[in-house]
């Protein structure tokens, strides 16, 4: 027997009822026979991995610019932290594990740089031209913009997997209308379990940031019922902790364990009320099954606010997204009111595909780093070419 089939025979055993299957997969857009020692998602897992579009995502923003410091996460550090929430929950869930990481590390394979700022720049210049949006780009990516197969464009991922990137929803993630191929309805559960491992992780890093960066102070998050509870509860095990890194880790670290707890009671109380007998008896249901308690949604809206007022708004902060506005501005209407100016692998595209287009996935792909090389370029005379 094939390491794939045995692996296989090991989902059917242990994960649950209403879990994804590798061997019940819609399939891949370009037919490939099997591998012999990883199963269908392990695969996609491990080719975005590989992809170029993910190591971009090293030096583009989540919240600080790269250059501002090293140890703030990046969109890289803020993917690998949503797969190892999504892992966790995944795993208590008995959901599988291989296509939860896979969808995680994809879900932000679109995402302009600068964050954001730079995704609703984008959109605005594409207004005309059916706007921009990061999950229908990040299905762009894996389709057609990744090249690294003489067979086929893309990464010829399974179907589960484009449908995950296509159907992300967050606070700041809003799919668009799914084309004819992804149908309107309820994603897997492995999708929905990265939805919400995907909030969890930015919630949380970015307390941890604003904290590291004096955006923001213990004192400021006392006034925040939850923080209080927290705080005290570290006091009480560590009455030498207040203030400083490790009051810092071990606060960060309560209150991820806290989201992740609440999300697996609450997924298993609506999964026992709706029982959903397969896959894709999930994707028929209303609403998401995997989900966060009433209670942690209401003391957790306050704490977003909290960081939307001190954070998001922070002069600091808005001095880089206007700053990204600029730059992503001049660069796109600089490339539209001369497509010369576009590297030769871009330019050729321009005989079958719209220049606006061309443009947008160009910059799309672009890091912070390269975007203000390229903008530096353009725009200062005595800057090399």
């Amino acid at each position: 027997m094939a390491v794939s089939e045995d692996l296989e025979k090991r989902e059917e055993s242990i994960l649950a009822i209403y879990a994804a299957r590798s061997s019940r997969s819609r399939g891949r857009r370009f037919p490939e026979p099997k591998h012999s020692y990883r199963t269908e998602f392990q695969r996609d897992r491990e080719r975005i991995i590989h992809s170029t579009s993910f190591r971009r995502l090293e030096y583009k923003t989540q919240v600080f610019v790269n250059h501002e410091g090293d140890h703030y996460r990046t969109r890289l550090t803020h993917t690998i932290e949503v797969a190892q929430i999504a892992r966790a929950i995944a795993r208590a869930l008995k959901l599988n594990e291989d296509l939860t990481e896979g969808i995680a590390l994809a879900h932000d394979l679109g995402h302009t740089p600068f964050g954001h700022s730079g995704e609703a720049t984008l959109n605005k210049l594409m207004r005309n031209h059916n706007g921009f949006e990061h999950n229908r780009q990040g299905l762009r990516v894996v389709e057609q913009l990744e090249r690294r197969y003489p067979d086929f464009p893309g990464l010829n991922l399974t179907f589960e997997l484009r449908e995950g990137i296509l159907k992300h929803e967050t606070l700041y993630d809003n799919p668009a209308n799914p084309p004819e191929l992804f149908p309107a309805e309820r994603g897997t559960l492995e999708c929905q379990v990265v939805n919400v491992a995907d909030e969890i992780a930015y919630t949380c890093h970015d307390v941890d940031d604003g904290l590291n960066a004096g955006l923001f102070t213990v004192d400021d998050l006392l006034s925040l019922n939850l923080w209080r509870k927290l705080h005290e509860k570290l006091l009480d095990q560590y009455p030498g902790i207040q203030n400083g890194s490790l009051y810092r880790y071990q606060a960060v670290r309560w209150l991820i364990n806290r989201m992740i707890t609440d999300a697996i009671d609450a997924s298993r109380e609506a999964l026992a009320e709706y029982n959903p007998e397969s896959s894709d008896s999930v994707r028929q249901i209303s609403t998401n099954l995997v989900c966060r308690s009433e209670k942690a949604h209401a003391e957790e809206a306050k704490l977003k606010q909290f960081l939307f007022d001190y954070m998001y708004r922070h002069y600091r902060v808005v001095r880089m997204a206007e700053k990204a506005e600029r730059i992503i501005t001049a660069l796109f209407e600089a490339y539209l009111s001369n497509p010369d100016q576009l590297p030769p692998n871009f330019k050729m595209r321009l005989r079958q595909e719209e220049v606006h287009m061309v443009v947008a996935d160009y910059i799309a792909g672009m890091t912070d780093r390269y975007a203000g090389q390229e903008y530096k370029k353009l725009t200062d005379p005595f800057e090399l070419i």
